[in-house]
């Protein structure tokens, strides 16, 4: 099998680079690992010990100093750009992590994959106002931008989550890449039913709003459900556990209902919505986790990207 070498900007909880690691088309290995923040580095290399690793503002690397790649992979944050977020102008928040999508175009002007790169981001990325001047860069240096919005549940992975991918090539035309058609793998592959702190759902505090919720959930689907416990999220019902969840955000968001008792979705559950392995390595703060993989790409889903990348590069 032919060996690529990749990067990893952005590089998080590691979902980019376990999707390669699972990558059928060609061995990927991932020899450089970047982050600005101190926990994503660690978690990274707690999994992927063989990789190199910086945690820095990606907009002071030293672009030299990675070693020689074939494929960049990288993530730029998607929090201001995603309406799960706000877009409020004059945010510098967003701001500064809308800026960080120019880290990729640093990186492939000074290394030089020979395949390219792939981005992962939100669909509203491509509203952003600077991105036509975001593509004309890549175009400048040498590399064909071809965007590919995908629900990675017709990837396999048991969560509706739309994403963007733009596959960045060094051909003459955009490549447009084939992936697979999956089956939709429902959340009831994933929950513990029989796990877990659950509480009455008739309980001094318990806000009318989740009453409501529950009471609408059980009327569609039943004694068992998931549902979001704050914002308007798959409406007013929640959702089946016979078809994919909805998406993992940074946020501890989505409650199972079963009978008289409700509990918050477990690390574990949301570690296997997310198709990391069972013996993938997360902080042990709940809170931390979470964000992770609320932040992160469900593996599965990049392993099957990367595939159709290298398919058709």
């Amino acid at each position: 099998m032919i060996a690529i070498s990749a990067i990893d900007l952005l590089c998080g909880a590691g979902g980019f680079t376990e999707g390669a690691r699972r990558a059928k088309r060609a061995s990927v290995h991932v020899v450089w690992a970047a982050n600005h923040k101190q926990a994503c580095v660690d978690t990274h290399k707690a999994n992927h010990p063989e990789t190199q690793h910086e945690c820095q503002d990606i907009h002071q690397a030293n672009w030299h100093e990675v070693p020689a790649h074939d494929l960049c992979l990288a993530a730029p944050c998607c929090q201001g750009h995603s309406p799960a977020r706000g877009k409020a102008n004059g945010n510098p928040q967003h701001d500064a992590s809308r800026s960080t999508a120019w880290a990729p175009v640093s990186a492939i002007e000074v290394c030089r994959p020979r395949l390219g790169a792939l981005i992962e981001n939100v669909p509203e990325f491509m509203q952003w106002r600077l991105y036509p001047a975001w593509v004309a860069a890549m175009n400048s240096l040498g590399l064909a931008v071809s965007p590919h919005v995908v629900d990675l549940a017709d990837l396999g992975v048991p969560q509706h989550r739309r994403r963007l991918f733009i596959a960045l090539t060094r051909s003459k035309h955009p490549i447009k890449l084939r992936l697979p058609q999956h089956s939709h793998v429902p959340a009831s592959s994933f929950l513990r039913l029989d796990e877990g702190a659950w509480s009455p759902i008739e309980k001094p505090g318990r806000s009318n709003a989740t009453l409501r919720r529950v009471a609408r959930g059980r009327a569609e689907f039943g004694d068992t459900f998931l549902m979001p416990y704050y914002s308007s999220g798959s409406g007013l019902t929640g959702r089946s556990i016979d078809r994919p969840i909805g998406t993992i955000t940074t946020r501890d968001r989505w409650a199972i209902v079963k009978g008289d008792q409700m509990r918050m979705l477990s690390v574990p559950e949301a570690r296997d919505a997310m198709t990391f392995g069972q013996d993938y390595k997360l902080p042990s703060q709940r809170r931390l986790a979470m964000e992770m993989l609320g932040n992160a790409i469900p593996p599965e889903g990049a392993a099957k990207v990367i595939d159709a990348f290298l398919e058709a590069a």
